[in-house]
């Protein structure tokens, strides 16, 4: 793997900076980075901002120095890059934004109790240790839920919305505990709007039976096995399993994510506990719950975690 790094031309913060790229690894990205005392904070969805007074020690440590026109090349021909409109959509302003439409502005009670839950849920969501369960993978839950429901799949869409947001809200890599606290902070955030709120649409205000609806629905993503007739969960498992069925180079960036997220977990480690989870999602009678979903992403999401799963055998 090589490390691609270009001049330090970028005016911020009263310096300039540098971009450090991979075009093939974001966890040798990321352990090259932390091993020369770059913070995860300067981490940026598929590079590294790096001050200028780094610039010549990372050169020494193995980086590659190249033009800024050479570095966005060799990214843009890698499966790693976040393109421009996936940043936007992703942004803080813009999920902001999605968090807003999900209530009625003219209920003004709530209304300084409901924007500060957003912008607490916008922070997790950025917290530096991320990398897949990042704001990137909230925007995209969203969308494929935004899918799902106009192609027709039934269910609470309000609910399933707002689970999805707090469904990662929660994320120490500690599998099912994640899950269980992402649903206490429902609690915590939206209980105390029960009656002063109102999500959008609804002549009614935000009730307990709403919070304790979305805290449940957080707990479906803990092994995605909504009921069968639990149509609300299955649009927020399907959405938050989108990814699965996507095209081959997303589903590529989505893997390397991945392992960069856990980059603390020796290869050995990783591989086996990656084996374990792709075999419990093929494992699963139906994958995706809502024909919508099952149709849009089911047989792409087969042949990619049976690809990722035989890359995972054969790097044995």
């Amino acid at each position: 793997m090589t490390l691609w790094l270009d001049p330090p031309a970028w005016p911020a913060h009263g310096t300039l900076w540098s971009h450090l790229v991979s075009d093939s690894s974001l966890h040798e990205l990321r352990a090259f980075a932390r091993a020369q005392g770059v913070r995860d904070r300067a981490f940026d969805l598929d590079h590294y901002d790096v001050p200028a007074d780094l610039h010549d020690a990372l050169v020494a440590a193995g980086a590659v120095p190249v033009t800024g026109g050479e570095l966005s090349r060799r990214l843009a021909g890698s499966v790693l890059r976040v393109p421009g409109w996936e940043r936007r959509r992703a942004s803080r302003d813009a999920l902001l934004a999605r968090w807003a439409r999900l209530w009625d502005p003219s209920a003004t009670d709530g209304a300084a109790g409901v924007d500060p839950v957003g912008q607490d849920l916008v922070d997790r969501w950025r917290e530096p240790h991320r990398v897949y369960h990042s704001r990137l993978h909230l925007a995209d839950s969203l969308d494929s839920l935004g899918l799902l429901v106009a192609d027709g799949a039934p269910g609470d869409a309000w609910h399933a919305a707002v689970a999805l947001w707090f469904h990662d809200a929660v994320h120490d890599g500690d599998a099912g505990r994640d899950e269980e606290r992402s649903a206490e902070l429902v609690g915590a955030l939206l209980g105390p709007l029960a009656g002063r709120a109102r999500p959008a649409g609804r002549a009614l205000g935000l009730t307990e039976d709403d919070v304790a609806e979305v805290a449940r629905l957080v707990l479906v993503t803990t092994d995605h096995a909504p009921a069968p007739h639990d149509a609300s969960g299955s649009l927020v498992s399907d959405a938050d399993l989108a990814v699965l069925g996507a095209d081959p180079s997303r589903y590529a960036r989505y893997a390397a994510q991945v392992r960069a997220e856990y980059g603390h977990v020796p290869d050995d480690a990783f591989r086996s506990g990656r084996a374990a989870v792709l075999d419990q999602l093929a494992g699963l009678p139906h994958l995706y719950r809502s024909p919508a979903a099952a149709g849009r992403w089911g047989e792409a999401a087969r042949r990619n975690l049976r690809a990722e799963r035989d890359g995972l055998d054969a790097g044995r």
